[in-house]
């Protein structure tokens, strides 16, 4: 219980960044580096399955499932049966908000993973995938190619950012 104290304790002071250090010292999950992670995870019942690359991006509300609970409905017939899986994620990879990552999946390198997605196979490296079930929606070349359209460098403080991003969508009067 105090163990799991100091945890949240210095997860509250802990930068993005700093964060990876922290849960793989109290919850055994293996990072690789520069691993920023937004918010708090839940990493399910048994985070220890759980390897994560480098410059791997985990925003607010993901999911990680390493069980399947429903073999609980087994356990009259079979006492104790349980099934586990493991995740593995690659590197540079981005996992959007409410993401949920089911057990026994392996996310490849280069692939981002947009938001509200349900990851329950693997997912191979350099794609962008998305959905109910994830499936693939595009290389991670043709993303980069539309962020290269579409996107802003952002060249003032934060002072001035807020009219660069509203001159940007021409929403500045």
């Amino acid at each position: 219980m105090i163990r799991k104290l100091l945890m949240y304790i210095r997860l509250i002071f802990a930068s993005p960044y700093q964060k990876a250090s922290i849960y793989s010292k109290y919850l055994g999950i293996k990072f690789g580096n520069k691993v920023r992670i937004l918010w708090y995870p839940r990493w399910g019942s048994e985070p220890f399955l759980i390897n994560i690359g480098s410059h791997v991006t985990i925003t607010r509300g993901v999911c990680f499932v390493n069980h399947d609970g429903a073999a609980a409905l087994f356990r009259n017939e079979y006492p104790g049966i349980n099934v586990f899986g493991k995740i593995k994620i690659g590197n540079n990879v981005f996992i959007g908000i409410n993401t949920i990552i089911m057990p026994n999946v392996t996310i490849g390198s280069n692939v981002v993973i947009a938001a509200g997605s349900i990851v329950t196979k693997d997912i191979p490296d350099d794609v962008v995938v998305g959905g109910t079930p994830a499936v693939v929606i595009k290389s991670i070349s043709a993303y980069k190619e539309n962020i290269l359209c579409s996107g802003i460098t952002l060249h003032a403080a934060n002072s001035g950012r807020k009219n660069e991003i509203l001159r940007h969508l021409n929403l500045l009067d």
